[in-house]
């Protein structure tokens, strides 16, 4: 049986451990992109943007659907350790070692001289030789690999004209570099004029994302976005959902911009603009429209938008400043 001063502890203690976990979280803004970095600038997705006075430094990605290809910066991966092979450095070194005590007169066969010795040079690298390749065959049936040495088949999935989220090639997803065995060639890049038109049209985009987020427009929010960043947004108001809290965003308004980069990939063109803007932003309960929380009045952004021919601009990535 507990006494009221046990629960009393216990209560206490569970409190403090709330608590502790509530400032050791790392804190995430409400309004869209969660204060993070998400989405797809094409080839560029893992190259910083160009510096602006807006924004002179960004974020990298931190969530995106695009892979890294040949073509792509993208510091923050490495590139896989060289896995050792069977039968290279084992017998590398039973090779050096018989070659070496043939020489000495000794080796596998220690005693021999004059041409004993050279006799069992030779049947030492038969021997090898006939191991190696033993070996070798076994290992290339192991893993399904055919015993005629060749260029491996490149593919890599991904059609880097097609911009964000990707597509086949249509050809197994190897290309012509693919069959042909090597690389897969980066897309070719070109510049692309942005004028007042262009200017106006982010400007816009960005009211009208920060007005469908808050009235959790999920059809508006596919309308003015990618795939890829319309799911990201959808997957913060489910979470929000979860929590039994709604995020309501009003007032937004751009104070300064500047373009950092716009160029064009295959038939889509794409441009990143540091945007920096008022807004007032609080998260309510669902219930009681009780205020949970309040956030920053300013913020500061590299937005990416795409279009393809013919169609409107479409907000592709949000990154935050640094």
């Amino acid at each position: 049986m507990l006494t009221s001063t046990t629960r009393r502890k216990r209560t206490a203690t569970i409190l403090a451990l709330a608590a502790a976990l509530t400032v050791a979280a790392p804190a995430v803004e409400a309004r869209p992109g969660g204060g993070g970095s998400m989405g797809s600038r094409g080839s560029r997705t893992f190259n910083a943007p160009s510096a602006t006075t807006t924004a002179p430094t960004a974020a990298p990605m931190q969530r995106t659907q695009t892979q890294p290809s040949p073509g792509m910066n993208n510091p923050g991966m490495q590139a896989p350790a060289a896995r050792p092979r069977f039968g290279g450095g084992f017998m590398a070194g039973l090779l050096g070692a018989g070659l070496l005590g043939a020489l000495l007169g000794g080796g596998f066969f220690g005693g021999m001289g004059g041409i004993a010795s050279m006799l069992g040079l030779l049947l030492q690298v038969g021997l090898v030789v006939l191991l190696v390749s033993f070996a070798v065959r076994w290992f290339r049936r192991r893993n399904g690999q055919p015993a005629a040495a060749g260029a491996p088949y490149a593919r890599t999935g991904m059609d880097p004209n097609a911009g964000p989220g990707g597509g086949n090639t249509g050809m197994g997803g190897a290309g012509l570099g693919g069959m042909m065995g090597g690389a897969q060639r980066p897309p070719q890049q070109r510049p692309v004029q942005i004028g007042p038109n262009d200017f106006q049209a982010f400007e816009k985009l960005l009211g009208e994302v920060q007005d469908a987020y808050s009235h959790e427009d999920v059809v508006g929010l596919r309308n003015l976005a990618t795939p890829e960043m319309a799911g990201y947004f959808e997957e913060e108001l489910r979470n929000n959902a979860a929590r039994g809290v709604v995020n309501r965003i009003a007032e937004v308004m751009l104070q300064q911009g500047d373009l950092s980069e716009a160029w064009g990939e295959g038939s889509q063109e794409f441009a990143t603009v540091a945007m920096r803007y008022t807004l007032k932003d609080v998260t309510l309960d669902r219930k009681t429209d009780r205020v949970v929380a309040t956030e920053p009045s300013e913020a500061t952004e590299l937005w990416t938008f795409v279009r393809s021919q013919g169609r409107p601009w479409t907000v592709s990535a949000i990154q935050q400043t640094r």
